[in-house]
Protein backbone atom coordinates (compact mmCIF):
# COMPACT_ATOMS: atom_id res chain seq x y z
CA UNK A 1 0.00 0.00 0.00
CA UNK A 2 1.62 3.37 -1.04
CA UNK A 3 1.55 5.69 2.01
CA UNK A 4 1.79 9.96 1.29
CA UNK A 5 4.71 11.91 2.94
CA UNK A 6 1.66 13.96 4.77
CA UNK A 7 1.67 13.17 8.12
CA UNK A 8 -2.07 13.79 8.41
CA UNK A 9 -3.10 11.42 5.75
CA UNK A 10 -1.14 8.49 7.45
CA UNK A 11 -3.62 8.15 10.25
CA UNK A 12 -6.70 8.34 7.83
CA UNK A 13 -8.68 4.92 6.82
CA UNK A 14 -7.75 3.50 3.68
CA UNK A 15 -7.90 0.70 1.62
CA UNK A 16 -5.95 -1.63 -1.17
CA UNK A 17 -6.63 -0.45 -4.95
CA UNK A 18 -5.00 1.34 -7.86
CA UNK A 19 -5.57 5.09 -7.07
CA UNK A 20 -4.03 6.26 -10.32
CA UNK A 21 -6.02 9.33 -12.12
CA UNK A 22 -9.12 8.84 -9.87
CA UNK A 23 -9.19 11.60 -7.47
CA UNK A 24 -12.79 12.73 -7.74
CA UNK A 25 -14.15 9.78 -9.66
CA UNK A 26 -16.98 7.02 -8.66
CA UNK A 27 -16.69 4.16 -5.78
CA UNK A 28 -17.79 1.42 -8.03
CA UNK A 29 -16.49 -1.80 -6.54
CA UNK A 30 -15.53 -0.61 -3.17
CA UNK A 31 -18.62 -2.29 -1.35
CA UNK A 32 -17.26 -5.68 -2.54
CA UNK A 33 -13.74 -4.71 -1.10
CA UNK A 34 -14.65 -3.73 1.99
CA UNK A 35 -16.93 -7.19 2.08
CA UNK A 36 -13.85 -8.70 1.70
CA UNK A 37 -11.08 -7.12 3.90
CA UNK A 38 -12.85 -5.39 6.26
CA UNK A 39 -13.64 -1.84 6.86
CA UNK A 40 -10.77 0.24 8.66
CA UNK A 41 -9.11 -2.95 10.42
CA UNK A 42 -5.64 -0.94 11.25
CA UNK A 43 -8.44 1.80 12.38
CA UNK A 44 -10.02 1.10 15.93
CA UNK A 45 -11.86 4.43 16.21
CA UNK A 46 -13.98 3.37 12.93
CA UNK A 47 -14.55 -0.59 13.33
CA UNK A 48 -17.61 0.29 16.21
CA UNK A 49 -18.78 3.60 14.53
CA UNK A 50 -22.27 4.02 13.67
CA UNK A 51 -22.89 3.36 9.97
CA UNK A 52 -22.75 6.94 7.88
CA UNK A 53 -22.87 8.23 4.30
CA UNK A 54 -19.28 7.49 2.97
CA UNK A 55 -17.07 10.13 1.71
CA UNK A 56 -17.75 11.84 -1.67
CA UNK A 57 -15.28 14.19 -4.09
CA UNK A 58 -18.19 16.35 -3.34
CA UNK A 59 -17.26 16.51 0.69
CA UNK A 60 -13.76 16.87 -0.18
CA UNK A 61 -14.36 19.95 -1.76
CA UNK A 62 -16.45 21.29 0.18
CA UNK A 63 -14.48 20.74 3.65
CA UNK A 64 -11.51 21.77 1.65
CA UNK A 65 -13.25 25.23 0.83
CA UNK A 66 -14.88 26.21 4.03
CA UNK A 67 -11.08 25.29 5.77
CA UNK A 68 -9.09 27.52 3.47
CA UNK A 69 -12.16 30.12 3.68
CA UNK A 70 -11.36 30.37 6.96
CA UNK A 71 -7.63 30.73 7.00
CA UNK A 72 -7.89 33.25 4.12
CA UNK A 73 -10.47 35.32 6.39
CA UNK A 74 -7.82 34.94 9.15
CA UNK A 75 -5.34 35.96 7.09
CA UNK A 76 -6.77 39.04 5.67
CA UNK A 77 -7.92 40.12 9.89
CA UNK A 78 -3.88 39.18 10.85
CA UNK A 79 -2.45 41.38 7.67
CA UNK A 80 -4.75 44.10 8.53
CA UNK A 81 -4.49 44.31 12.45
CA UNK A 82 -0.24 44.20 11.53
CA UNK A 83 -0.70 47.19 8.92
CA UNK A 84 -2.44 49.03 11.89
CA UNK A 85 0.17 47.99 14.31
CA UNK A 86 3.15 46.39 13.14
CA UNK A 87 4.41 45.61 16.51
CA UNK A 88 1.78 41.75 16.70
CA UNK A 89 3.19 40.68 13.50
CA UNK A 90 5.89 39.10 15.43
CA UNK A 91 3.19 37.60 17.86
CA UNK A 92 0.84 36.48 15.09
CA UNK A 93 3.83 34.75 13.28
CA UNK A 94 5.49 32.89 16.23
CA UNK A 95 1.83 32.47 18.09
CA UNK A 96 -0.45 31.67 15.06
CA UNK A 97 2.82 29.14 13.73
CA UNK A 98 3.15 27.58 17.15
CA UNK A 99 -0.49 26.39 17.69
CA UNK A 100 -1.08 26.06 14.38
CA UNK A 101 1.85 23.19 14.31
CA UNK A 102 0.47 22.23 18.14
CA UNK A 103 -3.37 21.05 16.50
CA UNK A 104 -1.31 19.09 13.25
CA UNK A 105 0.20 17.17 15.74
CA UNK A 106 -2.90 16.53 17.74
CA UNK A 107 -5.22 15.71 14.31
CA UNK A 108 -2.24 13.67 13.86
CA UNK A 109 -1.46 11.82 16.78
CA UNK A 110 -4.66 12.21 18.97
CA UNK A 111 -6.54 10.83 15.56
CA UNK A 112 -8.43 14.36 15.33
CA UNK A 113 -7.85 14.86 11.98
CA UNK A 114 -11.87 14.34 11.23
CA UNK A 115 -12.72 16.79 13.68
CA UNK A 116 -13.80 19.90 12.21
CA UNK A 117 -13.50 22.53 15.98
CA UNK A 118 -9.61 21.12 15.71
CA UNK A 119 -9.44 21.35 11.52
CA UNK A 120 -11.12 25.05 11.40
CA UNK A 121 -9.22 26.02 14.80
CA UNK A 122 -5.55 25.15 12.94
CA UNK A 123 -7.41 27.48 9.81
CA UNK A 124 -8.06 30.29 12.33
CA UNK A 125 -4.14 30.12 13.61
CA UNK A 126 -2.40 29.14 10.61
CA UNK A 127 -4.34 32.14 9.11
CA UNK A 128 -3.03 34.47 11.58
CA UNK A 129 0.19 33.51 11.32
CA UNK A 130 0.16 33.61 7.40
CA UNK A 131 -0.97 37.26 7.20
CA UNK A 132 1.74 38.29 9.54
CA UNK A 133 4.41 36.13 7.69
CA UNK A 134 2.92 37.40 4.25
CA UNK A 135 3.20 41.48 6.06
CA UNK A 136 6.56 40.94 7.26
CA UNK A 137 7.65 39.39 3.72
CA UNK A 138 6.26 42.62 1.84
CA UNK A 139 6.46 45.05 4.52
CA UNK A 140 10.18 47.39 4.30
CA UNK A 141 10.00 47.97 7.83
CA UNK A 142 10.78 44.38 8.24
CA UNK A 143 13.25 44.44 5.19
CA UNK A 144 10.29 42.93 3.03
CA UNK A 145 9.52 44.29 -0.54
CA UNK A 146 7.12 43.99 -3.31
CA UNK A 147 3.97 45.12 -1.17
CA UNK A 148 0.22 43.45 -1.73
CA UNK A 149 0.72 42.89 -5.66
CA UNK A 150 3.63 40.24 -4.47
CA UNK A 151 1.10 38.76 -2.34
CA UNK A 152 -1.65 38.62 -4.81
CA UNK A 153 1.27 36.73 -7.21
CA UNK A 154 1.92 33.92 -4.81
CA UNK A 155 -1.91 33.15 -4.01
CA UNK A 156 -1.97 33.26 -7.88
CA UNK A 157 1.16 30.77 -8.05
CA UNK A 158 0.22 28.80 -5.56
CA UNK A 159 -3.32 27.28 -6.71
CA UNK A 160 -1.73 27.65 -10.00
CA UNK A 161 0.45 24.83 -8.87
CA UNK A 162 -2.41 23.26 -7.09
CA UNK A 163 -4.45 23.10 -10.41
CA UNK A 164 -1.82 21.93 -12.78
CA UNK A 165 -0.77 19.33 -10.69
CA UNK A 166 -4.18 17.88 -9.95
CA UNK A 167 -4.36 17.69 -13.83
CA UNK A 168 -1.25 16.07 -13.63
CA UNK A 169 -2.51 12.83 -11.43
CA UNK A 170 -5.61 12.78 -13.23
CA UNK A 171 -4.20 12.17 -16.48
CA UNK A 172 -2.19 9.84 -14.94
CA UNK A 173 1.04 11.60 -16.87
CA UNK A 174 3.17 10.61 -13.12
CA UNK A 175 2.06 7.42 -11.77
CA UNK A 176 1.81 7.64 -7.39
CA UNK A 177 4.12 4.35 -6.67
CA UNK A 178 5.85 3.67 -3.56
CA UNK A 179 8.74 4.33 -5.27
CA UNK A 180 8.06 7.91 -5.97
CA UNK A 181 6.41 8.24 -2.56
CA UNK A 182 10.10 7.14 -1.10
CA UNK A 183 11.82 9.87 -3.06
CA UNK A 184 9.07 12.34 -2.13
CA UNK A 185 9.72 11.47 1.60
CA UNK A 186 13.23 11.42 1.06
CA UNK A 187 13.58 14.56 -0.29
CA UNK A 188 11.46 16.46 2.71
CA UNK A 189 13.93 15.24 4.83
CA UNK A 190 17.08 16.41 3.02
CA UNK A 191 14.93 19.96 2.87
CA UNK A 192 14.18 19.70 6.59
CA UNK A 193 18.30 18.73 7.29
CA UNK A 194 19.45 21.50 5.44
CA UNK A 195 16.86 24.52 6.61
CA UNK A 196 17.98 23.51 10.11
CA UNK A 197 21.57 22.75 9.24
CA UNK A 198 21.08 26.65 7.94
CA UNK A 199 19.61 28.12 11.22
CA UNK A 200 21.99 26.75 13.40
CA UNK A 201 25.30 27.66 10.88
CA UNK A 202 23.50 31.02 10.80
CA UNK A 203 24.58 31.52 14.89
CA UNK A 204 28.31 31.14 13.83
CA UNK A 205 28.42 32.56 9.99
CA UNK A 206 26.75 35.34 8.44
CA UNK A 207 23.71 33.92 6.25
CA UNK A 208 24.43 30.70 7.08
CA UNK A 209 25.03 28.20 4.31
CA UNK A 210 23.28 31.08 2.02
CA UNK A 211 19.78 28.66 1.88
CA UNK A 212 17.83 31.93 2.91
CA UNK A 213 19.82 35.25 1.71
CA UNK A 214 18.89 35.61 -1.46
CA UNK A 215 21.38 34.73 -3.30
CA UNK A 216 21.78 32.11 -6.15
CA UNK A 217 22.09 29.06 -3.68
CA UNK A 218 18.84 30.88 -1.90
CA UNK A 219 17.13 30.86 -5.72
CA UNK A 220 17.87 27.20 -6.43
CA UNK A 221 16.63 26.02 -3.30
CA UNK A 222 13.91 27.80 -3.55
CA UNK A 223 12.81 26.31 -6.16
CA UNK A 224 13.57 22.91 -4.82
CA UNK A 225 11.13 23.17 -2.35
CA UNK A 226 8.65 24.17 -4.45
CA UNK A 227 8.74 21.03 -6.66
CA UNK A 228 8.93 19.20 -3.74
CA UNK A 229 5.47 20.64 -2.55
CA UNK A 230 4.26 20.42 -5.80
CA UNK A 231 5.00 16.75 -6.53
CA UNK A 232 3.60 16.08 -2.71
CA UNK A 233 0.18 16.88 -3.91
CA UNK A 234 0.07 13.79 -6.16
CA UNK A 235 0.63 11.82 -2.81
CA UNK A 236 -2.31 13.79 -1.04
CA UNK A 237 -5.00 13.44 -3.73
CA UNK A 238 -3.78 9.10 -3.62
CA UNK A 239 -4.52 9.27 -0.47
CA UNK A 240 -7.60 11.06 -1.23
CA UNK A 241 -8.14 8.84 -3.82
CA UNK A 242 -7.98 5.29 -2.07
CA UNK A 243 -10.13 6.99 0.96
CA UNK A 244 -13.09 7.82 -1.46
CA UNK A 245 -12.72 4.02 -3.22
CA UNK A 246 -12.95 2.65 0.45
CA UNK A 247 -16.13 4.43 1.16
CA UNK A 248 -14.81 6.21 4.23
CA UNK A 249 -17.19 7.95 6.52
CA UNK A 250 -17.67 11.47 5.34
CA UNK A 251 -16.24 13.13 8.11
CA UNK A 252 -12.85 11.91 6.67
CA UNK A 253 -13.11 14.72 4.34
CA UNK A 254 -12.10 17.35 6.90
CA UNK A 255 -8.58 15.59 7.28
CA UNK A 256 -8.27 15.46 3.63
CA UNK A 257 -9.53 19.15 4.39
CA UNK A 258 -6.73 19.24 6.89
CA UNK A 259 -4.22 18.26 4.18
CA UNK A 260 -4.38 19.68 1.88
CA UNK A 261 -4.33 23.30 3.34
CA UNK A 262 -1.13 22.08 5.23
CA UNK A 263 0.34 21.88 1.82
CA UNK A 264 -0.80 24.57 0.18
CA UNK A 265 0.63 26.97 2.95
CA UNK A 266 4.06 25.34 2.87
CA UNK A 267 4.13 25.97 -0.98
CA UNK A 268 2.53 29.14 -0.38
CA UNK A 269 4.88 30.87 1.88
CA UNK A 270 8.07 29.31 -0.25
CA UNK A 271 6.58 31.11 -3.60
CA UNK A 272 6.05 33.93 -1.51
CA UNK A 273 9.94 34.16 -0.06
CA UNK A 274 11.33 33.17 -3.64
CA UNK A 275 9.58 36.40 -5.22
CA UNK A 276 10.85 38.18 -2.89
CA UNK A 277 14.49 37.27 -3.68
CA UNK A 278 13.59 38.30 -7.04
CA UNK A 279 11.86 41.77 -6.02
CA UNK A 280 14.62 42.45 -3.62
CA UNK A 281 17.12 44.81 -6.01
Amino acid sequence: MRTTSNPVFRQLPRQEGSGYANFGSGVTGAGQMTQQHGQYPQYPQYQQAPATRAMTIDDVVTKTAITLGVLALSAIISYGLTNANTSLAPLFVIGGGLIGFVLVLVATFARKMDNPVVVLSYAVFEGLFVGALSFMFTNIEFGGVGGSAMIAQAVLGTFGVFAGMLVVYKTGAIRVTPRFTRMIFGAMIGILVLIVGNLIAGFFIDGGLGLRDGGPLAIVFSLVVIAVAAFSFLLDFDAADQLIRAQAPEKAAWGVALGLTVTLVWLYIEILRLLSYFNND
